[in-house]
């Protein structure tokens, strides 16, 4: 709907910009000059990193996020309906329970999150747990594993839905509800937060309104931490990645073998401590995992591989992204 005539232009609200006319461009459907969420930024760090190296002395930090998801995914049992991002893309009628996604999504929970657990303590490997809080309660021998493991935890939401299909109450409540949860089944506070597939324009607003939460992971256009601003304060953010990511498996052009994920893996970290090596800062690389695919005994083959010759990269560390976050407000401070 236009803006009625001789009427001042609304003022933004929370969370949202005022879009600059740019010519040749448009404004938001329905040409108003408000747009939510957050401003876009073409510049990012520019040609050099604010860090010549992290603190540990490492040029790359590579951080593996396994997300867990298994049994917060929507299912007929919980009154959600089907699912998809199981093993397949066949089209499920909606008014047939789909017990073959289900199935794989069991089978994450059952086996492929403990084979992976299993190769991170062979490689001493530290890794983050981005969980959502549903799929932990319902999984207690790995909730009891992950209570006494040393690894960091990622808030995933409660339900692992897309925020984008709710309203802000309904986002909120999921985000509060997690919140509510998973400290008390991890035993230790969690900071950091992301959401399926891609934010709402009013995601970064609502964690950065909640008293524990200190930065956001759900941006993809960075590699390094950076900070922006959110209701007049600074906010970090820690990006995700969507690309060295096991997703890959299924999204085209897909890995033909496991092993390519493994090599593309290697190629990224090899690549980024030769830019390391030339002057351009010290480089981080965000590597996404799923029990349900990762997990897979032949995938986990390239888990194995990548591990196996990271950690024997003596300019390389594996890290928690609770690290990556303390090291940034630490060496690299907000400014006023």
């Amino acid at each position: 709907m236009d803006h009625p005539a001789g009427l001042p232009r609304p003022r933004p609200g929370p969370g949202q910009v005022r879009l600059r006319r740019v010519r040749h461009g448009r404004g938001p459907p329905g040409g108003g000059g408000v747009v939510a969420g957050p401003e876009r930024d073409f510049v990012g760090h520019g040609p050099t990193a604010p860090l010549p190296r992290w603190p540990d002395g490492s040029l790359v930090a590579v951080n593996v996020v396994v997300n867990v998801e298994e049994g917060a995914e929507a299912s007929w049992p919980d009154g959600e309906g089907n699912d998809g991002w199981g093993e397949y893309a066949l089209p499920i009628d909606p008014a047939v329970r789909d017990l073959g996604t289900e199935g794989h999504y069991e089978f994450g929970s059952r086996v492929g999150i403990w084979r992976l657990v299993r190769l991170f303590e062979r490689y001493d490997a530290p890794v983050t747990f981005g969980v959502c809080a549903r799929a932990l309660e319902r999984n207690p021998p790995f909730a009891a594993w992950l209570r006494a493991s040393g690894h960091d935890v990622l808030g995933h939401g409660y339900r692992w839905a897309e925020v984008t299909q709710m309203t802000e109450d309904e986002e909120r409540a999921d985000l509060e509800h997690a919140m509510r949860v998973l400290p008390e089944l991890v035993g230790r506070p969690v900071r950091g937060w992301y959401v399926r597939s891609f934010p709402s324009e009013r995601t970064r607003r609502l964690a950065a309104a909640h008293p524990e939460l200190r930065y956001d992971s759900d941006a993809v256009n960075d590699e390094l931490p950076y900070r922006t601003e959110v209701d007049g304060r600074p906010w970090l953010v820690v990006p995700y990645s969507k690309v060295h990511n096991d997703t890959r498996y299924f999204l085209p052009p897909t890995y033909a073998t496991p092993r390519h994920f493994a090599e593309s893996l290697i190629g990224a970290v090899d690549l980024l401590l030769e830019e390391a090596r030339h002057g351009a800062g010290a480089r981080l690389l965000t590597v996404g995992l799923h029990p349900r695919w990762s997990g897979q005994a032949a995938r986990a083959v390239a888990v194995r591989d990548f591990l196996a010759w990271a950690t024997q990269q003596p300019e390389v560390s594996l890290v928690h992204r609770q690290q990556v976050a303390d090291w940034w407000d630490e060496q690299v401070p907000a400014q006023s």
